[in-house]
């Protein structure tokens, strides 16, 4: 069979039903048979953390939600601006999925503002799962919502996690009971893969990787710091380092309010 052949045969057969948008429901509303998926937007929000998962949600047809602190469009990292569909106040309170993506100033600045962090804390506390990509698993931290998990994060902040309670573990992706965490920024097509494994089935998410071609080939073996080499990893940390202190002091204040020892 050749390739036409075979994309025409994917197009009318298994695939067909994953080629349709993700939905969308209004405030206080549920999509029957949809899991719920609520999306964490704030100003500097890597948009590669938000949207490689909401790809694969948006496949699965997931019932989306994006929410803000208001409805006002936050600009993403790279200056292409978010408007979230619902707010702190009108976002439901029975999410099946609970998601924070990165961003690490924005971050810090989540883990500082109790709104934020009362926000996330509960939603998480109902959520069927609780997940992050990259450095939204310290906003996961500060709201209580690691205390006793194993958990991940980006490289350069995944030690900060156990000052807040977590048991940091290397990985991309990390499983434990309900909380999902991945590391840092493209990790978080694995994560929507992983998760949309369990919200539907493995066979389901292997043909949503099928369609979107996630076949890493990096033309560099660069992608972490074990393989960057120590001067490479050096260079990065000196350049983030105020963040990162930033970062450390948001999660120490944070583990003192959650009497982590």
């Amino acid at each position: 069979m050749d390739r036409r052949v075979f994309n025409q045969a994917l197009l009318a057969g298994s695939l067909s039903g994953l080629l349709l948008p993700g939905a969308h429901a209004e405030p206080g509303q549920r999509l029957p048979g949809k899991p719920v998926i609520g999306l964490l937007v704030y100003p500097g929000v890597i948009l590669l953390d938000l949207t490689g998962p909401l790809t694969v949600f948006n496949i699965m047809q997931a019932d989306i939600r994006l929410i803000g602190a208001s409805m006002a469009p936050v600009a993403t990292d790279v200056g292409i601006a978010v408007s979230p569909s619902h707010s702190f106040e009108t976002a439901t309170a029975d999410l099946d999925v609970l998601f924070v993506p990165g961003g690490l100033k924005g971050t810090v600045d989540g883990m500082n503002d109790p709104r934020t962090v009362d926000f996330v804390a509960k939603r998480g506390e109902t959520a069927r799962f609780v997940t992050s990509v990259c450095t939204g698993a310290l906003l996961l931290g500060a709201a209580g919502l690691l205390k006793g998990y194993k958990a991940t994060s980006h490289w350069y902040v995944r030690d900060l996690l156990p000052l807040m309670g977590a048991t940091m573990v290397a990985d991309r992706v990390v499983s434990d009971r309900n909380r999902i965490t991945a590391g840092g920024v493209t990790a978080g097509i694995d994560f929507g893969l992983a998760l949309a494994a369990q919200l539907t089935s493995e066979e389901n998410a292997k043909r949503i990787q099928l369609l979107i071609e996630y076949d890493p080939q990096p033309p560099f073996a660069a992608g972490s710091p074990e393989r960057a080499g120590v001067e490479a990893a050096n260079a990065v940390l000196t350049q983030r380092g105020p963040l990162i202190r930033q970062a450390e002091q948001a999660a120490r204040a944070a583990g003192s309010r959650l009497g982590v020892r």
